[in-house]
């Protein structure tokens, strides 16, 4: 099993994340309501076993513990992918959710890189998480995970339809570039 639980404590957060590739329990602590809806939707999407525990200091905002969570989950993924013998790599995903449209194209490089085009959307609030928390989120698991992912924001309007499409988006492409489809380290380099 393609596994790992990492824990982060700091004066502003302490969070633990297991992540399973193959699937599992499903098992949300966080003192989010919608980011809990949100990586709900991921782990579906992606087809994972997740749990995490994550407490913070959300009284003063939810910018720490969003963000310190997508570093442990991004830590996560990385010690679940290992070498990465065998994955495909590369992964593509387009998701529609009323209005919006986003895609997520993500290549599990070793070499860390995020941008949303089109991202200058994100304003106002989704329950109870301030958009601008969206592509932190994101920019912080891939940083973490050593992983590229290109977000574009091909329509929106709904600020919820909007985040949700792009957790989706991401989901689906992660769903496909960590599926194990041969035993080699798919790169001209031998390594990841």
């Amino acid at each position: 099993m393609r596994e790992a639980t990492v824990t982060r404590k700091t004066k502003e957060t302490e969070i633990t994340v297991k992540i399973c590739l193959e699937g599992g329990e499903l098992s949300l602590n966080i003192p989010s309501g919608f980011l809990t809806h949100m990586l709900d939707a991921l782990a579906k999407h992606a087809g994972l076993g997740l749990k995490i525990e994550a407490a913070g200091d959300v009284h003063v905002d939810l910018h720490h513990t969003v963000e310190d969570i997508g570093i442990v989950m991004g830590k996560a993924i990385k010690g679940a992918l290992g070498e990465k013998r065998g994955i495909t790599r590369y992964g593509l995903a387009k998701v529609p959710m009323d209005e919006a449209l986003v895609e997520a194209c993500i290549d599990i490089s070793g070499r860390p890189f995020f941008v949303i085009h089109g991202g200058d959307v994100f304003h106002g609030t989704a329950g109870d998480l301030g958009l601008e928390l969206v592509p932190e989120f994101f920019r912080a698991l891939a940083f973490n995970a050593g992983i590229t992912v290109h977000m574009t924001i091909c329509a929106t309007g709904n600020g919820h339809h909007l985040a949700e499409a792009c957790f989706k988006a991401f989901a689906r492409a992660l769903k496909e570039a960590v599926a194990v489809t041969g035993t080699d380290i798919p790169s001209t380099k031998a390594r990841l």
